[in-house]
C-alpha cells in the first residue's frame, strides 16, 4: 500500500477518534453538571444509586472511550461498523435519557451532532484500496 492511501485510512481514523473525544468530553461535562444539583446530590447521598445503576452507566461510558482507540487501530470494514453501531446506540440512549435543563439540552445537541457525524464519516468512507485507482496507477507506472 503506498503512502498516499495509508494517509487517507489515518485521516478518517483520526477524525472518527477525535469526534469520540469530542463526544466523550460533552457526556462528562453533562455529567459534572448534574453532580451540580442538589436533588442529584442527595440521591447519592442517600443511596438511591444502586450499585447495579452505577455498573449500567460504567459500561456506557465505556463505548466512547473504547472507540476513541478502536477508530485508531480496527481495520477498515470492521472500523466503519463499529463506529456506526456504537454511534446509533448511544444517540438512542441519549435521547432516552432525554433532558431536564437548558444545560442538558445544550450538552444533548452537542453529543447527537458528534455522533451524527461519526455515523456520516463512517458511512461514506469507502474502502481506500478500491477508491483510488488513479493512485495505484501511478505506483504501477
Amino acid at each position: 500500500m503506498n503512502l498516499q492511501k495509508r494517509m487517507l485510512i489515518l485521516e478518517t481514523k483520526a477524525r472518527l477518534s477525535a469526534l469520540w473525544v469530542f463526544f466523550l468530553f460533552n457526556m462528562i461535562f453533562r455529567d459534572l453538571h448534574e453532580l451540580a444539583k442538589p436533588e442529584y446530590l442527595e440521591e447519592l447521598l442517600n443511596g438511591q444509586v444502586s450499585e447495579l445503576m452505577l455498573l449500567l452507566a460504567g459500561f456506557i461510558i465505556e463505548i466512547p472511550i473504547a472507540m476513541v482507540l478502536l477508530s485508531l487501530l480496527l481495520p477498515y470494514g470492521v472500523n466503519r461498523w463499529a463506529n456506526i453501531i456504537a454511534a446509533v446506540i448511544l444517540i438512542l440512549l441519549a435521547i432516552a435519557y432525554g433532558t431536564n435543563d437548558l444545560d442538558d439540552a445544550f450538552f444533548l445537541i452537542m453529543e447527537i451532532a458528534a455522533l451524527s457525524f461519526t455515523i456520516w464519516s463512517a458511512w461514506r468512507w469507502r474502502n481506500p484500496l478500491l477508491q483510488h485507482p488513479a493512485i495505484s496507477r501511478e505506483v504501477s507506472s
